[in-house]
C-alpha cells in the first residue's frame, strides 16, 4: 500500500505547485498592468503663475488651502530648509516659497517676488 501512496502524494505536490505558479503569474501580470501613477507621487507639472494664487501657494508648501496658520509656518520652514540659498538652493525658489507663505497667511495682494 505504501508503494502506491508515495507517487500519489508526489503527483498532488506537483499539481499544487503548478496551480500556485499559475496564480503567481496571473497576480504578477495584474500588478504590472496597474497604472504607474497609483504607486508614485505625482508632482505638479508646470511653471509659476504670474500672480500667485492660494492654490499655487498650497501646492508649493505641500499643504491644503484651508490649513491653519501654524501648519503653514511649519510647512514653510520644512520647504525652506530644503531649498535655502545658503544651503545650495535657488534664490528664485526661496522667494517663491516666501511668497507662498505670505499668500497662505494673506499678507500680500500681489507678486512680491524679486524675480
Amino acid at each position: 500500500m505504501s508503494n502506491q501512496v508515495a507517487p500519489l502524494i508526489a503527483g498532488m505536490a506537483v499539481a499544487a505547485a503548478a496551480y500556485a505558479g499559475k496564480y503567481g503569474i496571473r497576480a504578477w501580470q495584474a500588478f504590472k498592468a496597474r497604472p504607474p501613477t497609483a504607486r508614485m507621487r505625482k508632482f505638479y507639472e508646470g511653471g509659476f503663475q504670474p500672480v500667485m494664487t492660494r492654490r499655487e501657494a498650497a501646492l508649493i508648501l505641500g499643504v491644503r488651502e484651508s490649513t491653519p496658520t501654524e501648519k503653514v509656518k511649519e510647512a514653510h520652514r520644512r520647504v525652506m530648509v530644503a531649498n535655502h540659498p545658503d544651503a545650495g538652493g535657488s534664490h528664485y525658489l526661496a522667494s517663491k516659497i516666501n511668497e507662498a507663505k505670505d499668500t497662505m497667511l494673506r499678507r500680500t495682494k500681489g507678486s512680491n517676488s524679486a524675480f
